[in-house]
């Protein structure tokens, strides 16, 4: 093999799906070139406007420039078997958030995102060890910079973790990488004193999926794949973890374990001089066996990433001859508590479009977004306080991605 096919099959080993259509500067070392180290940077840079969020009432429009996503990678990899992946991330909080503008955005923060070495002992056999994503939800594994809509969606996140945690993972592919199998243990919750939770123990995730046309055998899925392939997946997960927390914290009673569970598929197909039709959904149920409604609850049990249930819908339209891609998506959860509003249901749909200049490297994508809330109006804690108010709003966003 030459040194450049060398180069190549490394870092395709390293960069998996997430390879952009061209990589950043790479550089080799080692005997006989065996190593690869590969430099990127991830850029998606936001214009957005809410229709309220500010002025004395704070029903005025509220007008944002932000980074989503601003990031560095670098991946490397040693012969066939052994590869790293280290991305860190200048994370820049804008004003506008999930469900509403806040008065004070937290300063920028600059993070080490994911610290992974990959280990790829057999095509059935794979090793990840470190922080990377969770191998929960289908809609949490798609690459941040290849969605099908603006970005995933804004609910999905698992309870006391983000997008990534820190752990092992143990995944591979069978029957012709038809079939594949994940299973995970993690840190889930951190570990703290007895003061903040009932105990420390692993989170311990299992997923499966088949792939009935052309395989995803990856580590992360895409959110289209552009009319390359022909995508028939379907997948389900279920995840647990014991004694996460107290439904009374004041007085330390009522332990509560948390389990969770969901079923997604995906569907992509091109028909020449067509176009690309592309449909995704997945249903979600978080449970913390009702912790919520305790006399002192964990507030962790409840909120925007406690305990809640929900669905999501997908679908596009990629012209044939021309890189524009049409979308629109819908969602509806039902939250145990949201802004001191119990059993609260939250319906979100959104349409726009994705215009790729080249591939996933450089595209502009617009959205327009609605969400809407089941019960609206002001509503005060349990002891009476702490108002919020709550009502509907919308939502546009135009977005210009840079892959160097």
């Amino acid at each position: 093999m030459t040194k450049f096919g060398k180069i190549s099959a490394s870092a395709a080993l390293v960069l998996g799906l997430a390879a952009p259509a061209f990589a950043g500067p790479q550089m080799t070392f080692g005997p006989e070139d065996q190593g690869v180290l590969q430099l990127d940077y991830k850029g998606q840079f936001q214009m957005s406007v809410r229709d309220t969020g500010s002025g004395p009432n704070n029903n005025d429009a509220t007008t944002s420039f932000n980074f989503r996503r601003n990031r560095i990678a670098l991946m490397g990899a040693y012969g066939d078997m052994m590869s790293l992946y280290v991305q860190t991330e200048f994370a820049n909080q804008g004003s506008i958030n999930t469900l509403g503008v806040t008065s004070n955005p937290a300063d920028p923060v600059f993070t080490l995102l994911d610290a992974v070495a990959r280990f790829d002992i057999f095509d059935s056999l794979k090793v990840n060890v470190g922080k990377f994503r969770y191998s929960f939800s289908r809609e949490n594994l798609e690459a941040c910079e290849m969605p099908l809509t603006m970005d995933r969606s804004l609910f999905i996140l698992a309870p006391f973790v983000t997008t990534r945690d820190l752990g092992v993972g143990v995944w591979g592919n069978a029957f012709n990488d038809i079939f594949q199998y994940r299973l995970d243990i993690m840190e889930g919750r951190k570990a703290s004193s007895g003061d903040t939770s009932p105990s420390s123990n692993f989170r311990y995730t299992g997923r499966m999926h088949v792939s009935l046309l052309d395989p995803e055998k990856d580590y992360g899925y895409k959110g289209t794949y552009m009319g390359k392939k022909k995508v028939f997946t379907v997948g389900a997960a279920m995840q647990y973890e014991p004694e996460i927390a107290y439904s009374d914290t004041v007085n330390r009673t009522g332990k509560k374990d948390y389990y969770a569970w969901t079923v997604d598929g995906f569907f992509e197909y091109p028909v020449k001089d067509i176009g690309t039709m592309t449909v995704s959904g997945a249903y979600v149920n978080y449970k913390m066996d009702h912790a919520y409604l305790g006399a002192n609850p964990d507030s962790g049990t409840y909120g925007l990433n406690g305990e809640k249930n929900g669905w999501y819908a997908k679908a596009a339209y990629m012209l044939p001859k021309f890189p524009l891609q049409i979308f629109g998506r819908y969602e509806q959860w039902k939250f145990a508590e949201l802004n001191n509003i119990y059993n609260q249901r939250v319906d979100w749909a959104g349409v726009g479009a994705n215009y790729y200049i080249w591939d996933q490297n450089l595209k502009i994508t617009m959205e327009y977004g609605m969400t809407m809330f089941d019960q609206k109006g002001t509503y005060t804690d349990l002891y009476g306080i702490n108002p919020t108010n709550t009502k509907d709003f919308n939502t546009f966003v135009t977005q210009l991605q840079v892959i160097f």
